[in-house]
């Protein structure tokens, strides 16, 4: 091998370096767009701040709804209940405890789900079924002291 082909791959390999580390910094430079997750990952320490914000939250958005179930935005609660999130196979639902007992804040059907029925409260009991092509899935929840506690269907 002569000294000009050994210059030549030399060559070669420093500009495929140079070429590489050019590319590197141009995706850095427009960041996780590019390569992360659209809108970011969140942590579910930052999902549950987010739940509890007095921010309005959608319901009963995707999946269509059932004569008498709420869709839209639901006015946030003046009440300083305590919230919790239940989830299902069928679809998640929140819930707080306030004064006039509990009450569904909001709730959502999982993909191929639609809400069937829904009790939203404030009661002593609220109730939300979601239906799909796998069957029924009934989340019902009532207050023990302030908090939220999912129980069993009487």
């Amino acid at each position: 091998m002569g000294r000009r082909s050994i210059l030549i791959a030399a060559g070669w390999v420093a500009t495929a370096a140079v070429a590489t580390l050019i590319g590197l910094g141009a995706i850095r430079l427009v960041g996780e767009s590019i390569t992360g997750t659209p809108g970011g990952v969140r942590g579910e320490a930052e999902i549950e701040r987010a739940l509890a914000s007095p921010e309005p939250v959608t319901t009963g958005a995707t999946g269509g709804t059932s004569p008498g179930a709420s869709s839209g935005t639901v006015a946030p609660s003046t009440s300083s209940g305590v919230r919790r999130v239940f989830a299902t196979d069928g679809g998640t639902a929140v819930a707080e405890c306030g004064a006039g007992g509990v009450r569904l804040v909001s709730w959502a059907p999982a993909q191929g789900y639609r809400v069937r029925d829904v009790d939203r409260g404030p009661d002593d009991d609220v109730e939300v079924t979601f239906a799909g092509s796998a069957g029924e899935h009934e989340l019902k929840v009532r207050c023990i002291g302030s908090e939220p506690v999912a129980v069993a269907d009487d």
